[in-house]
Parts: structure tokens; C-alpha cells; sequence
């Protein structure tokens, strides 16, 4: 899997052209299968443990909806930027890390079902925190479809994920790349 990512970023990077063919609806549906790819990688003795130690998971949580925006309006005013570009920062800055942070985790060779479980838990937080942060730093107001959002992460995120270590447990031994 690591190649095929290394790849095709390398592709698109040096030959855009190259993958101007994907449409923008397609981004969910590859979203998905990247998605499900990685609960193949994954065990459910993965996920007990973090459960048993959810101190990690909150250390994250605390981490990413503290640290980040203050960090990201702390540069906006030493960089002066004005109100619409400094609330963009903020926005950027509460988001919590999607798909692609744990793709990043599992080729790194990190602690994927970690990096999950943070993806999940702030996910679902974001709806009610985002909002709420942007308020206090910026006092100004986002508007959030939770309920939307929310079903954009079981599609996106957690069924595919799911799918894939349901997969992985029962033919574990068919799912297992070896060389």
C-alpha cells in the first residue's frame, strides 16, 4: 500500500495532468477505499488496547482542540492577518486530522489504531468544539450540519474501516499481503 500511495502522489505531484481524470465527486468513494484498505491492516486486539488506555486518545483530543487553535491564532496575529484569513486559520487549526493523517501513520510505520481512534473521537467532537473555539478566539459564529457531518464520518471513516477489520478478522488469512 505504501507504494501505491508513494506512487501516485508522485504522479500527481510531478505530472498533474496525469490525474485530472478524478472527478470531484470520486473523492468519498477513494476516501472509502483508502478507508477500508486500512482496516485491513488493523485487529480488534488493535483497538482493545486503545480502549484500555483511552489516556492517549484524550491526551490527542486535548491536544488537537487546544494547542492547534491557539497555535493557529497566535501566528495569525504575529502575522497580522486580517479577520476573514485569520478565521480560516482558526477553522484550519480546530479540524481534527482526516484520512490522510492515518495513511501518513500507517506508512510511517505508527500507531494506527491510535491514530484512528484520535481521527474518530475528534471527528465527533468537531461539530460541537469547532464552533465553539472559533467563538471564543474570534467571537464570530460557524454554522455546522451535525448531523450531516456526523453521517459524512460513518460513511467515510467508520463503516469502511470497520468493513475492513470485520474482513481481516474472518479471512485474515486471504486479506494478508506476504512476499
Amino acid at each position: 500500500m505504501a507504494v501505491i500511495v508513494l506512487a501516485l502522489s508522485a504522479v500527481s505531484l510531478f505530472l498533474p495532468a496525469a490525474a485530472l481524470w478524478v472527478q470531484t465527486a470520486w473523492i468519498n468513494p477513494l476516501l472509502m477505499a483508502v478507508m477500508f484498505g486500512m482496516g485491513l491492516t488493523l485487529k480488534t486486539e488493535d483497538f482493545r488496547y486503545v480502549f484500555r488506555h483511552p489516556r492517549n486518545i484524550l491526551i490527542g483530543c486535548v491536544s488537537q482542540f487546544t494547542i492547534m487553535p491557539l497555535l493557529a491564532f497566535a501566528l495569525g496575529k504575529a502575522f497580522q492577518l486580517d479577520t476573514a484569513l485569520l478565521a480560516g486559520v482558526i477553522l484550519v487549526g480546530t479540524c481534527p486530522g482526516g484520512t490522510a493523517s492515518n495513511v501518513i501513520t500507517y506508512l510511517a510505520g505508527g500507531d494506527v489504531p491510535l491514530s484512528v481512534g484520535m481521527t474518530s473521537v475528534n471527528t465527533l467532537l468537531a461539530p460541537i468544539l469547532t464552533p465553539a473555539i472559533t467563538y471564543i478566539l474570534l467571537h464570530a459564529s460557524v454554522a455546522v450540519d451535525v448531523w450531516s457531518m456526523f453521517l459524512s464520518i460513518v460513511q467515510v471513516v467508520i463503516a469502511p474501516i470497520a468493513l475492513g477489520l470485520l474482513l481481516n478478522h474472518f479471512f485474515g488469512k486471504y486479506t494478508r499481503f506476504s512476499c
